[in-house]
Protein backbone atom coordinates (compact mmCIF):
# COMPACT_ATOMS: atom_id res chain seq x y z
CA UNK A 1 0.00 0.00 0.00
CA UNK A 2 1.21 3.50 -0.82
CA UNK A 3 -0.59 6.69 0.56
CA UNK A 4 -0.14 10.54 0.03
CA UNK A 5 2.10 12.00 2.71
CA UNK A 6 2.51 15.84 3.56
CA UNK A 7 1.87 18.00 0.45
CA UNK A 8 1.59 21.62 -0.93
CA UNK A 9 1.24 23.67 -3.67
CA UNK A 10 1.39 27.35 -4.91
CA UNK A 11 2.66 30.33 -6.68
CA UNK A 12 6.59 30.94 -6.61
CA UNK A 13 8.64 34.09 -7.61
CA UNK A 14 5.40 36.59 -7.91
CA UNK A 15 7.29 39.75 -8.80
CA UNK A 16 5.39 42.79 -7.58
CA UNK A 17 6.36 46.35 -7.94
CA UNK A 18 4.69 48.91 -6.03
CA UNK A 19 5.00 52.74 -6.72
CA UNK A 20 3.54 55.22 -4.46
CA UNK A 21 3.57 58.85 -5.49
CA UNK A 22 1.06 60.70 -2.78
CA UNK A 23 4.12 62.46 -1.21
CA UNK A 24 7.31 64.94 -1.80
CA UNK A 25 9.51 61.28 -1.95
CA UNK A 26 8.05 58.49 -4.51
CA UNK A 27 8.87 54.99 -3.14
CA UNK A 28 9.50 52.25 -4.84
CA UNK A 29 8.85 48.72 -2.95
CA UNK A 30 9.85 45.38 -4.73
CA UNK A 31 8.51 42.05 -3.72
CA UNK A 32 9.31 38.49 -4.76
CA UNK A 33 5.86 36.42 -3.25
CA UNK A 34 5.51 32.95 -2.88
CA UNK A 35 2.36 31.67 -2.06
CA UNK A 36 2.08 28.17 -0.81
CA UNK A 37 -1.40 26.18 0.15
CA UNK A 38 -1.87 22.88 2.30
CA UNK A 39 -5.14 20.70 2.60
CA UNK A 40 -6.85 17.76 1.34
CA UNK A 41 -6.13 17.69 -1.65
CA UNK A 42 -5.58 13.83 -2.08
CA UNK A 43 -8.11 13.30 -4.84
CA UNK A 44 -6.30 15.76 -7.09
CA UNK A 45 -3.07 13.56 -6.91
CA UNK A 46 -4.95 10.43 -6.87
CA UNK A 47 -7.57 10.30 -9.42
CA UNK A 48 -6.92 13.65 -11.17
CA UNK A 49 -9.78 15.71 -9.56
CA UNK A 50 -9.69 19.59 -8.99
CA UNK A 51 -12.43 20.42 -7.47
CA UNK A 52 -10.98 21.71 -4.33
CA UNK A 53 -7.81 23.32 -5.89
CA UNK A 54 -7.35 26.65 -6.86
CA UNK A 55 -5.20 27.08 -9.91
CA UNK A 56 -1.99 28.57 -9.06
CA UNK A 57 -2.70 31.57 -11.93
CA UNK A 58 -5.12 32.77 -9.60
CA UNK A 59 -2.60 32.87 -6.74
CA UNK A 60 -0.68 35.18 -9.43
CA UNK A 61 -3.63 37.26 -9.81
CA UNK A 62 -4.55 37.56 -6.10
CA UNK A 63 -0.63 38.64 -5.51
CA UNK A 64 -1.50 41.89 -7.74
CA UNK A 65 -4.83 42.40 -6.89
CA UNK A 66 -4.26 42.74 -3.17
CA UNK A 67 -1.24 44.73 -3.94
CA UNK A 68 -2.94 47.19 -6.07
CA UNK A 69 -5.32 47.61 -2.67
CA UNK A 70 -3.09 47.05 0.51
CA UNK A 71 -2.54 49.87 2.95
CA UNK A 72 0.32 47.42 4.25
CA UNK A 73 3.56 49.45 4.60
CA UNK A 74 6.28 46.51 5.30
CA UNK A 75 6.27 43.06 3.86
CA UNK A 76 4.93 41.49 7.10
CA UNK A 77 1.93 43.55 6.85
CA UNK A 78 1.10 42.34 3.19
CA UNK A 79 1.71 38.86 3.89
CA UNK A 80 -0.86 38.96 6.73
CA UNK A 81 -3.08 40.37 4.45
CA UNK A 82 -2.68 37.27 1.99
CA UNK A 83 -3.00 35.09 4.33
CA UNK A 84 -6.66 35.88 5.53
CA UNK A 85 -7.28 36.57 2.22
CA UNK A 86 -6.87 32.67 0.98
CA UNK A 87 -8.09 31.50 4.15
CA UNK A 88 -11.37 33.32 3.84
CA UNK A 89 -11.80 32.41 0.06
CA UNK A 90 -11.02 29.03 0.40
CA UNK A 91 -12.68 26.87 3.29
CA UNK A 92 -11.09 23.46 1.50
CA UNK A 93 -7.50 24.73 2.31
CA UNK A 94 -5.86 24.66 6.08
CA UNK A 95 -3.01 26.14 6.11
CA UNK A 96 -1.41 28.84 4.18
CA UNK A 97 2.31 30.14 3.93
CA UNK A 98 3.20 33.53 2.05
CA UNK A 99 6.92 34.18 2.02
CA UNK A 100 8.11 37.64 0.75
CA UNK A 101 11.47 38.80 0.13
CA UNK A 102 12.50 42.56 -0.58
CA UNK A 103 14.58 44.33 -2.50
CA UNK A 104 15.95 47.58 -1.62
CA UNK A 105 15.53 50.57 -3.80
CA UNK A 106 16.73 54.10 -2.51
CA UNK A 107 16.10 57.72 -3.85
CA UNK A 108 19.25 58.94 -5.92
CA UNK A 109 21.05 61.60 -4.48
CA UNK A 110 21.38 64.53 -7.27
CA UNK A 111 23.22 67.77 -5.86
CA UNK A 112 23.28 66.07 -2.62
CA UNK A 113 19.82 65.80 -2.81
CA UNK A 114 17.27 62.31 -2.58
CA UNK A 115 15.62 62.94 -6.23
CA UNK A 116 11.74 62.56 -5.87
CA UNK A 117 11.44 59.92 -8.88
CA UNK A 118 14.81 58.50 -9.26
CA UNK A 119 15.92 55.73 -7.80
CA UNK A 120 19.01 53.58 -7.31
CA UNK A 121 19.27 49.31 -6.38
CA UNK A 122 20.50 48.75 -3.30
CA UNK A 123 22.74 45.86 -2.11
CA UNK A 124 22.62 42.11 -2.53
CA UNK A 125 20.72 42.53 1.01
CA UNK A 126 16.83 41.12 1.23
CA UNK A 127 14.65 41.17 3.87
CA UNK A 128 12.45 38.42 3.95
CA UNK A 129 9.18 37.15 6.22
CA UNK A 130 7.47 33.82 5.96
CA UNK A 131 3.89 34.27 7.77
CA UNK A 132 1.60 30.54 8.22
CA UNK A 133 -1.90 30.71 9.71
CA UNK A 134 -3.90 27.32 9.83
CA UNK A 135 -7.38 27.41 9.49
CA UNK A 136 -9.23 28.77 12.81
CA UNK A 137 -6.05 29.58 14.41
CA UNK A 138 -3.75 32.99 14.68
CA UNK A 139 -0.99 33.51 12.40
CA UNK A 140 2.69 33.03 12.63
CA UNK A 141 5.53 35.74 11.52
CA UNK A 142 9.10 34.85 11.04
CA UNK A 143 11.33 37.48 9.56
CA UNK A 144 14.82 37.98 8.85
CA UNK A 145 17.23 39.14 6.39
CA UNK A 146 19.65 37.54 4.04
CA UNK A 147 22.35 38.65 1.86
CA UNK A 148 23.81 41.27 4.39
CA UNK A 149 27.79 41.16 3.25
CA UNK A 150 29.53 42.66 6.38
CA UNK A 151 33.61 42.83 6.83
CA UNK A 152 36.17 43.68 9.71
CA UNK A 153 39.59 44.27 9.43
CA UNK A 154 40.64 44.30 12.99
CA UNK A 155 39.43 42.45 16.77
CA UNK A 156 39.58 38.70 14.87
CA UNK A 157 41.51 35.40 15.58
CA UNK A 158 41.19 31.78 14.95
CA UNK A 159 43.80 30.26 17.47
CA UNK A 160 43.87 27.15 19.85
CA UNK A 161 41.63 24.80 17.33
CA UNK A 162 42.33 20.83 16.71
CA UNK A 163 45.11 20.12 14.71
CA UNK A 164 46.45 16.78 13.18
CA UNK A 165 48.31 15.12 10.07
CA UNK A 166 46.05 16.92 7.93
CA UNK A 167 45.77 20.68 9.39
CA UNK A 168 47.53 23.13 7.62
CA UNK A 169 45.68 26.44 8.40
CA UNK A 170 48.42 28.62 10.22
CA UNK A 171 47.07 29.84 13.56
CA UNK A 172 46.16 34.00 13.70
CA UNK A 173 45.48 36.56 16.05
CA UNK A 174 44.73 38.86 13.29
CA UNK A 175 42.58 38.32 10.49
CA UNK A 176 39.79 39.63 8.26
CA UNK A 177 36.81 38.21 9.08
CA UNK A 178 33.88 38.61 6.69
CA UNK A 179 30.58 36.68 5.96
CA UNK A 180 27.10 37.33 3.67
CA UNK A 181 24.98 36.76 6.80
CA UNK A 182 21.24 35.14 6.83
CA UNK A 183 18.98 35.91 9.90
CA UNK A 184 16.09 34.41 10.47
CA UNK A 185 13.61 35.47 13.56
CA UNK A 186 10.41 34.16 15.22
CA UNK A 187 8.00 37.11 16.61
CA UNK A 188 6.07 36.49 19.90
CA UNK A 189 2.74 38.12 17.92
CA UNK A 190 1.42 38.74 14.59
CA UNK A 191 0.37 42.56 15.70
CA UNK A 192 3.48 44.34 16.03
CA UNK A 193 5.73 47.30 14.59
CA UNK A 194 7.67 45.24 12.57
CA UNK A 195 9.76 47.64 10.40
CA UNK A 196 10.56 49.62 13.65
CA UNK A 197 11.62 45.71 15.29
CA UNK A 198 13.83 45.24 12.09
CA UNK A 199 16.02 48.27 12.08
CA UNK A 200 16.39 47.47 15.66
CA UNK A 201 17.48 43.97 14.92
CA UNK A 202 20.06 44.68 12.19
CA UNK A 203 21.09 47.15 14.07
CA UNK A 204 21.70 44.75 17.17
CA UNK A 205 23.59 42.15 14.98
CA UNK A 206 25.73 44.07 12.98
CA UNK A 207 26.65 46.45 16.40
CA UNK A 208 27.54 42.64 17.95
CA UNK A 209 29.89 42.36 14.88
CA UNK A 210 31.87 45.27 14.73
CA UNK A 211 32.42 45.59 18.54
CA UNK A 212 33.25 41.71 18.78
CA UNK A 213 36.63 40.38 20.43
CA UNK A 214 35.85 37.33 17.63
CA UNK A 215 38.28 34.18 18.60
CA UNK A 216 36.18 32.48 15.84
CA UNK A 217 33.25 32.73 13.51
CA UNK A 218 31.06 30.76 16.43
CA UNK A 219 32.40 33.20 19.07
CA UNK A 220 31.05 36.08 17.41
CA UNK A 221 27.64 34.40 16.12
CA UNK A 222 26.61 33.85 19.68
CA UNK A 223 27.28 37.40 20.64
CA UNK A 224 25.04 38.81 17.60
CA UNK A 225 22.13 36.80 18.64
CA UNK A 226 22.50 37.83 21.95
CA UNK A 227 22.51 41.47 21.27
CA UNK A 228 19.77 40.44 19.18
CA UNK A 229 17.45 38.79 22.07
CA UNK A 230 18.26 41.71 24.31
CA UNK A 231 17.48 44.82 21.66
CA UNK A 232 13.67 42.95 21.42
CA UNK A 233 11.89 40.58 23.58
CA UNK A 234 9.13 40.12 20.99
CA UNK A 235 11.43 37.70 19.12
CA UNK A 236 11.78 34.42 20.68
CA UNK A 237 14.74 32.92 19.13
CA UNK A 238 16.91 33.65 16.37
CA UNK A 239 18.87 31.65 13.56
CA UNK A 240 21.74 32.83 12.29
CA UNK A 241 23.87 31.67 9.24
CA UNK A 242 27.04 32.87 8.66
CA UNK A 243 29.64 31.54 6.03
CA UNK A 244 32.88 32.64 5.40
CA UNK A 245 33.91 35.05 3.04
CA UNK A 246 37.28 33.92 2.72
CA UNK A 247 39.97 36.32 2.57
CA UNK A 248 44.03 35.00 2.58
CA UNK A 249 47.11 36.80 3.14
CA UNK A 250 49.17 36.80 0.11
CA UNK A 251 52.85 35.51 0.35
CA UNK A 252 54.97 38.39 -1.25
CA UNK A 253 58.15 37.02 0.36
CA UNK A 254 59.35 35.39 -3.28
CA UNK A 255 59.23 39.50 -4.89
CA UNK A 256 61.18 40.54 -1.54
CA UNK A 257 58.82 42.03 -0.27
CA UNK A 258 56.77 42.15 3.02
CA UNK A 259 53.08 41.70 3.90
CA UNK A 260 52.27 43.32 7.15
CA UNK A 261 48.36 42.09 6.44
CA UNK A 262 47.46 44.62 3.79
CA UNK A 263 46.96 42.25 0.59
CA UNK A 264 44.71 39.47 0.72
CA UNK A 265 43.21 37.78 -2.39
CA UNK A 266 39.48 36.68 -1.75
CA UNK A 267 38.01 33.60 -2.34
CA UNK A 268 34.41 32.27 -2.62
CA UNK A 269 34.60 28.69 -2.59
CA UNK A 270 35.36 26.45 -0.20
CA UNK A 271 33.69 28.32 2.82
CA UNK A 272 33.07 27.44 6.12
CA UNK A 273 29.23 27.83 7.15
CA UNK A 274 28.25 28.27 10.84
CA UNK A 275 24.70 28.10 11.57
CA UNK A 276 22.65 28.06 15.16
CA UNK A 277 19.63 28.71 16.48
CA UNK A 278 19.60 31.15 19.76
CA UNK A 279 16.23 30.99 21.42
CA UNK A 280 14.92 32.18 25.14
CA UNK A 281 14.93 29.94 28.27
CA UNK A 282 12.24 29.95 30.47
Amino acid sequence: MIALAENSYGKSSVRVMKVKRDGALHTVKEWKVEVLLSGDFETCFTAGDNSAILPTDTMKNTVYSRARESKAECIEGFALELVDFFLQRNPQVERVEINIASTLWENALVEGKPHPSTFIRGSSEAQTTAVTCVQGNGPSVTSGLENLVILKTANSGFEGYVRDSLTTLPETADRLFGTSMRAQWRYQSAALPFEQLRRQLRAAVIGAFAEHDSKSVQHTLYAMAQAALDAAPEIMDIELAMPNKHCLLVDLSRFGQTNPNEIFVPTDEPYGNIVARIRRED
